[in-house]
Formats: C-alpha cells, sequence, structure tokens
C-alpha cells in the first residue's frame, strides 16, 4: 500500500523527506509484525536480538560490551536484557576469574531451545517481502548499505 494512503499525507516536501518517512513507517511495520509473534514467547525483540547473538558465538563466552557492539537497536541498557534473560534462564552470566569487572555471558539449553522454535522466522522474511523479486532485494540492500555509508 502508498505511504500517502496508509499516513493520510497527500504531499511531501520533496522526495527525500518522503524516503526518510517510508524507511520510518516501513520500520514501525516490520517491527510491529515481528514484535506480535515474539511476544508470544514472552520476549522482546532486543531479547531476541540478543539470543540470536549469543547463539552466533555459542559455545564461546560474549561480554556485555560485545553483545552491544552487535545489537540492532543501540539500547544502552543491554545489562538489563540480559538481567531479564538470566531470570528466565535463556542465558547464564558468569563473573571472569581473570577480571572480576567483566561479566561473561552465554546462551544456556533453554534459550537454544527457544530460538530453535523461532527460526521460522527467517522464512517468513521471504513471505513478508513476497511481493519483491529477489534483484529487487538485492538492490534494496545495497541502497540502505550506501545510505549508512
Amino acid at each position: 500500500m502508498k505511504l500517502e494512503r496508509e499516513i493520510h499525507q497527500e504531499k511531501f516536501k520533496n522526495d527525500h523527506q518522503k524516503l526518510a518517512i517510508n524507511i520510518l513507517f516501513t520500520h514501525g511495520w516490520l517491527f510491529g509484525k515481528l514484535s506480535n509473534i515474539i511476544k508470544k514467547k514472552n520476549i522482546t525483540l532486543s531479547q531476541y536480538n540478543i539470543l540470536r547473538i549469543l547463539r552466533g558465538q555459542h559455545p564461546k563466552y560474549s561480554t556485555i560490551s560485545f553483545i552491544k557492539s552487535r545489537m540492532l537497536d543501540k539500547t544502552p541498557d543491554v545489562s538489563r536484557l540480559v538481567d531479564r534473560l538470566v531470570e528466565k534462564k535463556l542465558v547464564e552470566r558468569f563473573i571472569c576469574t581473570e577480571d572480576r569487572r567483566r561479566v561473561n555471558v552465554t546462551i544456556s539449553k533453554k534459550g537454544l531451545s527457544l530460538l530453535k522454535q523461532l527460526d521460522f522466522l527467517d522464512d517468513d522474511f521471504k513471505k513478508i517481502f513476497h511481493s519483491i523479486s529477489d534483484k529487487e532485494v538485492k538492490t534494496v540492500n545495497i541502497i540502505l548499505d550506501k545510505l549508512r555509508d
């Protein structure tokens, strides 16, 4: 559906303004779709992101600063998110024996199991973007990467 119809705005100052608003609107749309699925597993998208980061590092430990550097949304409170995942027994946290100021984090078996249940999401992206050809997907990825350069 066209952005103009979605947000009830017929005109934009220019195409660059429309692009910025379109990206923000689409982010919210995609965030909402994924949040509704993830929420059924009693976690947030940020917590899901942390679990995926930790699964990628498994069986190695990760530090809070490493997790923070890999987060999609650069939330400053990764420690609090990890605390909540520890409470849910989805991750384990250990004080580093060499440096007591450093905290090591790893995904638990329960966390790995939860992610396995959510792996269908990777296939769902194809469904979400069904109206875009593979060539267009590559082009959009190139454009978005260029935008951040």
